[in-house]
């Protein structure tokens, strides 16, 4: 059994005074240094830097890789010089994201995207992230619009037709030259310039021309790619039959030999209306006759130039065209073409086609129940011929005239 200390008295009065608890032991030299107590600061710091940073980089990272609130796929137009508060405003009115601006903004400097943010019109996909919004107006995928231009259309069509395009922009300072664009699908971005295009379908012009041109015939009648152009310009217009291309220019290939006139209709129109391509009505006999410097009725060989902007299978076709002895062709009343070697021939073709479209027109004319009355004003002289037969001269005959090839329409042949 321990013993216990003796219990020393106390006063009354010393007992109600509090015992007086020891002082704590002074800090040592080292500890009051300010080296330590500024590197304890700065240790301290820097572990509330690292946990904010993990924290910030965790819900960073969460923001970035979050599935958007896109439900399906979506086009929208980033406009012309828009700020980073306008795209992030814009992307959250149209659904593409669904955070605070602050945060998208927070987000392009982290991804190091604050000056390569490029205007546009984008195609975003459903449930894009955030990360995914950004990579894609960073990498400028911008919507491509395919726009088709038609063979056979003259510059003055085609820069009709670009400028009721709404998604191009500008104006076009002058209408090309005729034969100096390539008719072919493209594709364009949203806000392109009018004449940016017609400078792209300029130079795709140039290199087909070029590529052709080295493929040619070598006995192919003309003298310059130029040349070449304006009778693919012509074959373009005689018919939209691809098969039938290579033997229309072999047609006007041997009459060029042969020293033989073209007398292609569509030379005449363009004589009479220029770029605007359609004369709107039937050709006048007199119009026929009428000179004029592409009017290959009545000039030997070429036009000065090109009818019509022709595509690539014209011009392969004008380059290298059929084998064949053909100087004629007519309409066959099927949407294609009759070719002889010979008049006589080239005429009982014609023959045919005027007997099948009147029968054609004879089976869809109600009859009447009596005999119509004889026409008080019978048609003018100078009326034009309503079909697609030749225009023949007494020794050199003329081939169809393009564009009347339905089997409604009543033939004649002209004779000059």
């Amino acid at each position: 059994m321990s013993e216990r200390p003796p219990i020393s008295p106390r006063s009354p009065r010393a007992a109600l005074e509090p015992e007086q608890v020891p002082p704590p032991p002074r800090r040592s030299e080292r500890a009051r240094n300010p080296f330590v107590v500024v590197g304890n600061a700065i240790i301290t710091l820097l572990l509330l830097l690292m946990i904010g940073t993990g924290a910030a980089y965790y819900y960073g990272r969460q923001t970035l890789e979050a599935p958007g609130p896109l439900q399906e796929d979506k086009i929208v137009n980033i406009p012309q010089r828009a700020g980073k508060r306008d795209i992030a405003d814009t992307l959250t009115r149209e659904g593409v994201i669904d955070v605070n601006p602050w945060v998208f903004i927070a987000s392009v400097f982290a991804l190091k995207a604050s000056s390569e943010l490029k205007p546009g019109e984008y195609a975003f996909q459903k449930n894009a992230s955030l990360r995914d919004v950004i990579g894609t107006m960073v990498e400028g995928k911008v919507v491509q619009h395919a726009v088709t231009i038609p063979e056979g259309l003259t510059s003055e069509q085609i820069v009709a037709r670009l400028m009721d395009n709404d998604i191009f922009s500008g104006t076009v300072r002058e209408i090309p030259r005729e034969g100096t664009l390539l008719p072919e699908t493209y594709k364009f971005p949203r806000g392109t310039t009018r004449d940016q295009v017609i400078q792209r379908m300029q130079q795709a012009q140039k290199r087909v021309v070029a590529e052709i041109w080295e493929r040619r015939s070598p006995d192919l009648p003309v003298r310059t790619p130029e040349q070449l152009v304006t009778l693919a310009s012509i074959v373009e217009k005689e018919t939209a039959k691809p098969d039938e291309r290579s033997r229309v220019a072999a047609v006007f290939v041997n009459r060029l030999k042969q020293k033989i006139k073209l007398q292609s209709d569509p030379t005449i129109i363009y004589g009479l209306v220029g770029g605007k391509g359609t004369l709107g009505r039937p050709i006048k006999r007199s119009e026929i006759a009428q000179p004029s410097p592409y009017n290959t009725y009545v000039i030997d060989g070429l036009p000065p130039g090109p009818i019509s902007n022709p595509g690539r299978a014209s011009l392969e076709a004008a380059a290298n065209p059929a084998r064949t002895r053909d100087l004629y062709f007519v309409a066959d009343g099927t949407g294609g073409h009759s070719f002889t070697e010979t008049y006589d021939q080239h005429q009982k073709n014609v023959a045919k086609l005027r007997a099948m479209e009147k029968q054609i027109q004879n089976d869809t004319v109600e009859p009447a129940d009596e005999p119509p009355p004889p026409a008080a004003n019978p048609p003018p002289a100078d009326a034009a011929p309503t079909s697609a037969t030749g225009k023949p001269a007494p020794k050199k005959p003329a081939r169809a005239r393009q564009g009347a090839v339905q089997p409604t329409a009543t033939p004649r042949v002209v004779q000059q």
